[in-house]
This record gives structure tokens, C-alpha cells and sequence, in this order.
């Protein structure tokens, strides 16, 4: 199984994937992003503004991801914002053709939230007009993405470890025919 834990910056992807995978010693983080930063280092002649827009980033995702976990034996908890939902149905489209159930989670908080968690993060200081920059585009993004999701979680109310709780318990029940999720 990969659970894909969607959302924008701020919403507690990280923080929620990461104690998902302390509660599930099954579960493993993948982090898509490692291989836009591959592509964007060998496709640097290349027009893009995300890395996501390259075809050969939502093409390899799944691959990657597929490799991982057979290697490992583990379900992987990925952890990437998507918010082009062509780019999401790709990917969601890949992993399942590789064989692997797709549980897609949206942390989802409100926007006063997501700016006041930006502006609280130690460790963005630097990307943080980015990172504000995509709130509306989340927001824009956000009905099919809800649409989407099997499961949503607001996290303006509820904590990392609830989450990562809830996501986890959703996911037993989502696949009773894989035991080693948990």
C-alpha cells in the first residue's frame, strides 16, 4: 500500500507522515520530491517552474516508489504536494499498475492556518514567500482534491499524532487483505 499524504505547506504533511511511521514499523517515508531533485539537476536545460510540469517526474514516481517498497517489503507513506490533478491522476494511475493499493490523504487546514504555520517554521525561513505563495493555488485546487481523497483530515484541529493516528486506522480498515499495515 501507498498511503500519499497530499496537502499544502503547512497542513503537517512531514510532521504527520513521520509519526505515521513511528506508529507502523511496516510503514516506510518515501519522499517523492528526491526525484524531482534528480531531474531537475539532469533537465536543467529544460523550461520548467516545478518539477512536477516534467513528464518524466510523475512517470518515475512510481517506479521509484514501486522499487522501494519491494526492496523493503514495506507500504510507503509518501509525502508530496500535488495540486494538478491531471499530475495526481497519473501518478495515482501508475502506482496501482504496478500493483499497489493507493490510500490518498488530504491534510487539509484553513488559510489563516496554513500562513500562521509558514510563519511559525524554524526550518523555512528561507522558502517562506514561496511556501505562502502556494496557499492560493492550494485553495484553488482544493475542491477536486477533496474530491479526490479518500481521506481528509482537518488539521487546524487536530494534531500530528491524531492524524497520523487516524490515518492509519483508516488504512486497516481500507485494506484488511494487506495484515502489515500496522
Amino acid at each position: 500500500m501507498i498511503i500519499w499524504v497530499n496537502g499544502t505547506f503547512g497542513a503537517g504533511k512531514t510532521t504527520t507522515a513521520t509519526q505515521l511511521v513511528e506508529l507502523s514499523p511496516d510503514l516506510r517515508l518515501f519522499d517523492p520530491e528526491w526525484v524531482g531533485y534528480l531531474l531537475s539537476n539532469n533537465l536543467a536545460d529544460h523550461e520548467f517552474t516545478d518539477f512536477q510540469q516534467l513528464p518524466p517526474w510523475r512517470a518515475l514516481v512510481p517506479p521509484v516508489a514501486d522499487e522501494i517498497a519491494r526492496f523493503t517489503g514495506q507500504h510507503l507513506a509518501a509525502v508530496q504536494t500535488v495540486l494538478v490533478e491531471d499530475y495526481w491522476r497519473e501518478i495515482e494511475t501508475g502506482l496501482i499498475g504496478l500493483g499497489h493499493s493507493v490510500l490518498h490523504v488530504v491534510l487539509d487546514a484553513d488559510k489563516e492556518t496554513l500562513h500562521a504555520r509558514i510563519d511559525a517554521d524554524e526550518n523555512g525561513v528561507d522558502i517562506r514567500k514561496w511556501r505562502h505563495d502556494h496557499v492560493d493555488p492550494y485553495l484553488a485546487a482544493r475542491s477536486w482534491l477533496l474530491a479526490a481523497a479518500d481521506l481528509v483530515i482537518d488539521t487546524s484541529m487536530t494534531d500530528a499524532e491524531s492524524a497520523a493516528a487516524g490515518i492509519l486506522q483508516y488504512a486497516r480498515q481500507a485494506e484488511k487483505s494487506i495484515s502489515k499495515v500496522g
